[in-house]
């Protein structure tokens, strides 16, 4: 394939249409407004509350460790993510990629609540069995720490709720619903019930459940699948005066929006101010699931999203303004001795196969035991790619890699795109492959990798002396441009060379990861176990 050979300086230019929509982003930051999606990265199955002047916020990271992400933010425009509910799971070696997988389960659908000085989270990870019991934990404050304060059995996708007596209550399911012991630590006897029925042409699961109760009503908000003609993915709202009584059912979301399907799953949350905004979620192909922000209406004791239309909006104006600039994706010099919360490992990482001090500035990612691919390599370093277009790159020194090992950067998901600088005997090359799992439906277990090699090139014979390297890639998530990945490397970090795939597709498969793509930074050993790679930095241009 024939290589194209860019400065820093050209590949502004030639890659026009990416670099373009990064300016473009730079000056919606600049706007002071929030542009939907809110965040255009995959934060699905998301509960907000306000807890004083501060909105706070979990979502799904499912097999990714730590887990649980509370984010928080003042303005609804800038959020940073302040802590994890968890660091592992350990209920199983799964979690530790031996003996299967847990590759789009674990942690689902967290409930984030607030109640007598202290933060609740209750969480069901998606497995049958006790790997699938679900946590209750509580903490302080939402930075943490966090502590396990009962299991209970399994709740699909269910929120925890506390009524204004302090009286416990889980709802979880399609319209099931029962009263916890005031410990939190077991269910109230007999209060195990169905709430409502879901129509008829309701065939799809109604799950998501968040509760919240406003001026005396309870009010159950739940994603609902339809598939009768001219309906759609919707968010739908149950509400009552009695928990013990007849419950009324109305759509208070159907909105297709920014050229993709419909959207739902999320809540409504109140400002200090008594204004009230809802947070949905919209599947948005190999990015994964983005959210959105839309303003609530109270519409005859309904929350009604959206515009007057009743539609997503594509601009509303923050909470507040003035509020520092902050993300849930950030560049990384490594400097800290301490990991930023912005990274999460593939699975459990191994502790003392990676460090922050053992060089100072740098990610040192060692290999621990021998693995056969990518998809059961321990410590791999992720972070979300983003739209509507992104551009990440690392710095890697490879000098002390043995014989066997892998390493590099790649746009993970079940389908891969992966940039791997390969030792073999004394040489040592880099190639573009495309990467795709199988995996077992019950265990996870990883049956089969296809890794086709469609580029590569020997750098012991470009670079004889070379022991650093720079890798990027470049994705665009904007509608109509396939979810593309691009892939360079560059040898000082100005000249880039475009290598293997053009326009790589990123996919998106709820039945394997279930999880947009990352950037993901990763080295394993084929052969023998005691080499390793640096990272000098993780850049976002």
């Amino acid at each position: 394939m024939k290589k194209t050979v860019l400065t820093f300086t050209m590949a502004l230019t030639m890659l026009a249409p990416v670099n373009a929509n990064v300016n473009q982003n730079e000056n919606e930051n600049q706007d002071g407004k929030i542009h939907n999606p809110m965040l255009w990265a995959d934060v699905p199955d998301p509960d907000v509350i306000r807890v004083g002047d501060t909105f706070y916020m979990v979502t799904t990271t499912m097999h990714l460790m730590p887990g649980a992400p509370v984010m928080a933010s003042k303005d609804l425009k800038n959020w940073e993510t302040v802590g994890y509910i968890f660091d592992k799971l350990t209920d199983s070696p799964k979690y530790d990629l031996q003996e299967g997988t847990v590759y789009g389960r674990g942690q689902w659908a967290t409930s984030l609540k607030y109640h007598d000085g202290k933060f609740w989270a209750l969480l069901a990870p998606n497995e049958a069995g006790p790997m699938g019991d679900t946590y209750i934990f509580t903490a302080p404050k939402a930075e943490g720490p966090w502590t396990i304060h009962a299991r209970l059995r399994h709740f699909h996708d269910a929120t925890l709720f506390f009524d204004d007596d302090g009286t416990p209550y889980v709802f979880f399911g399609t319209g099931e619903m029962c009263q916890l012991t005031r410990d939190l630590k077991g269910v109230v006897e007999g209060s195990l019930r169905h709430y409502f029925q879901r129509e008829a042409d309701e065939r799809g699961l109604l799950e998501g459940t968040r509760v919240i109760k406003h001026q005396g009503t309870y009010y159950a908000q739940l994603i609902s699948h339809v598939y009768a003609p001219g309906r759609h993915r919707r968010e739908v709202c149950y509400r009552t005066k009695d928990l013990n009584g007849t419950w009324e059912k109305n759509v208070i979301l159907e909105s297709d929006f920014g050229g993709f399907s419909y959207l739902a799953q999320g809540t409504v949350v109140d400002s200090e101010s008594g204004d009230w905004y809802g947070i949905m979620f919209q599947d948005r192909g190999g990015v994964g699931r983005v959210l959105t922000l839309s303003p609530v209406r109270w519409i005859d004791g309904w929350p009604m999203l959206g515009d007057e239309n009743g539609k997503v909006p594509d601009v509303m104006r923050p909470y507040k303004s003035g509020e520092p600039k902050k993300e849930i994706v950030c560049a990384d010099e490594f400097s800290s001795s301490k990991l930023g919360l912005h990274w999460q490992w593939n699975h459990n990482p191994i502790d003392n196969a990676w460090s922050l001090t053992e060089r100072p500035g740098f990610l040192r990612l060692k290999t621990n035991r021998v693995v056969p691919n990518l998809y059961l390599a321990p410590n791999t370093l992720t972070q979300r790619m983003f739209g509507p277009t992104c551009s990440g790159v690392v710095c890697i020194d490879f000098s002390k890699m043995k014989d066997g090992d892998c390493a590099g950067f790649c746009a993970f998901n079940g389908d891969t795109g992966a940039l791997t600088i390969k030792k073999t005997g004394k040489t040592v090359n880099l190639e573009m492959s495309e990467q795709k799992v199988s995996l077992s439906d019950r265990e996870k277990a990883v049956t089969n990798v296809e890794d086709k090699m469609i580029e590569g090139v020997s750098l012991t014979k470009i670079a004889p002396k070379a022991k650093t390297i720079w890798l990027r890639i470049d994705g665009d998530f904007q509608p109509g441009h396939n979810d593309a990945a691009n892939f360079y490397y560059s040898l000082d970090g100005q000249e880039w060379t475009q290598i293997g795939t053009k326009n790589y597709r990123c996919i998106f498969d709820y039945r394997r990861f279930f999880m947009g793509s990352k950037f993901a930074i990763f080295n394993y050993a084929t052969k023998k176990a005691g080499g390793y790679i640096d990272v000098d930095e993780f850049k976002l241009l």
